[in-house]
């Protein structure tokens, strides 16, 4: 039988880091099922020709063609019209030449795409819901609901939001408490509809400090500082938007009070960023290292870490949010320091005994951290990174897309 044709579209760019650990590996694993692949995907102009090669360079082993159209940021909105017609007249011409089985799609702007396809030419369509992306965008500051054109957009999609629960074949998301969010919606026909729950997954061949260059790892070593004695807390990727730089960056001049001998390890392209809000709380910049970490640098720069922190702000959209940095902290056997009200990460951490978990951001819930922090590390890594293969194996998700292909195209 030949290849189940299969339309991939994401406004994630194949040469963000995201394409390449939450895109690639799923489709290029479940072409072992009999599934090819198109990926439509939007790139920013300022990362597509240094990465072009090297997802090219990913994908040649398998049956996947990549197509790209240019990202714009600017003018706001109309930017984004834009890309949208661009997804759509790229999608009606390979849908010409390629004749899909199905198309699915991430949040968003694809979704407005992949639901024309499937009313224009009866493609089956897996909604990729990944999370609430219209109030993604209020919680994270992007859309103002004062501004009428933010406020008219969000009510757009959220009713889009809607129409794509209404008309999809099935759908996926990635926390159980974002699952039965969707199934306690009463407007919504047919409940519960056909959903499966599919977290965010890690490499753990990448993601696994057995395999680190321990004389790169000396190397990093020197160029970064960092003594054999110092106390090393990480905190992994961008920073600002829902991540609460504010409130990392008081934790942390609150450990450098108590922990002399403590450093803080921002493996993040936003240094000045950084710089500024440690300023801020008056972080002492000889206890800061920040460093730009190609993706394949990351698992190293992680392996110094003593703890890693993030916090994530509390509002409505996150309980849809698998955070992929938690998925590649615990394969690395690291404990966590993190806040409840993200997707499941409390349940997990909690679960596989990976970590604290804080109620809210005082001073007092700090200290109580800090003060089981100095009395020592109870932390079992081989267990953390045991949690992380249970819960976010990348061959326990690549299982789970397989049995919803099959579903849907059978």
């Amino acid at each position: 039988m030949a290849d189940k044709k299969i339309l991939f579209i994401s406004y994630d760019g194949m040469t963000d880091p995201l394409g390449q650990s939450q895109v690639i590996p799923y489709l290029s694993n479940l072409t072992k099922a009999g599934y090819s692949f198109t990926i439509l995907s939007c790139d920013k102009p300022e990362k597509y020709p240094a990465g072009k090669a090297y997802v090219e360079k990913l994908i040649a082993p398998f049956p996947i063609n990549w197509v790209s159209v240019p990202y714009h940021k600017n003018p706001p909105v109309l930017s984004s019209v834009y890309d949208c017609y661009a997804l759509k007249k790229a999608a009606k011409n390979l849908q010409a030449t390629n004749h899909f089985d199905m198309v699915h799609s991430r949040p968003g702007l694809p979704t407005l795409v992949a639901l024309y396809l499937k009313k224009k030419y009866g493609l089956k369509f897996l909604n990729d819901i990944r999370g609430f992306w219209a109030d993604e965008r209020v919680d994270g500051g992007m859309w103002n609901l004062k501004n009428p054109v933010f406020n008219w957009l969000y009510h757009f999609f959220k009713r889009h939001e809607y129409n794509c629960l209404i008309n999809e074949d099935y759908a996926i998301c990635l926390t159980y408490k974002g699952r039965d969010e969707i199934h306690n919606r009463k407007n919504i026909p047919g409940q519960p509809i056909p959903l499966e729950v599919i977290p965010c997954s890690v490499d753990l061949d990448l993601f696994d400090e057995k395999n680190i260059d321990q004389s790169l790892k000396a190397k990093f070593r020197n160029e970064l500082n960092i003594k054999e004695g110092d106390f090393i807390i990480s905190y992994l990727g961008s920073i600002g938007g829902w991540y609460l730089t504010d409130e990392m960056m008081r934790f942390c001049k609150n450990v450098g009070d108590r922990i002399p001998h403590a450093k803080f390890l921002f493996i993040s392209p936003n240094s000045n960023d950084i710089i500024v809000a440690a300023a801020k709380y008056g972080l002492n910049a000889e206890k800061l290292i920040i460093k730009q970490g190609k993706r394949h640098e990351v698992p190293l720069l992680l392996s110094f870490s003593n703890y890693a922190l993030f916090f994530i702000k509390q509002c409505y959209s996150k309980i849809a949010s698998s955070p992929t940095k938690h998925a590649e902290i615990m394969a690395m056997g690291i404990p966590v320091i993190t806040n409840s009200g993200i997707g499941d990460v409390a349940e997990i951490v909690e679960k596989y005994n990976a970590g604290y978990v804080v109620s809210d951001f005082t001073d007092p819930t700090f200290a109580s951290v800090i003060d089981k922090i100095i009395a020592g590390n109870p932390f079992d890594k081989m267990a953390i990174r045991h949690g992380a293969k249970d819960f976010y194996s990348l061959e326990t998700a690549v299982e789970r897309y397989r049995k919803v292909y099959d579903k849907i195209l059978k």
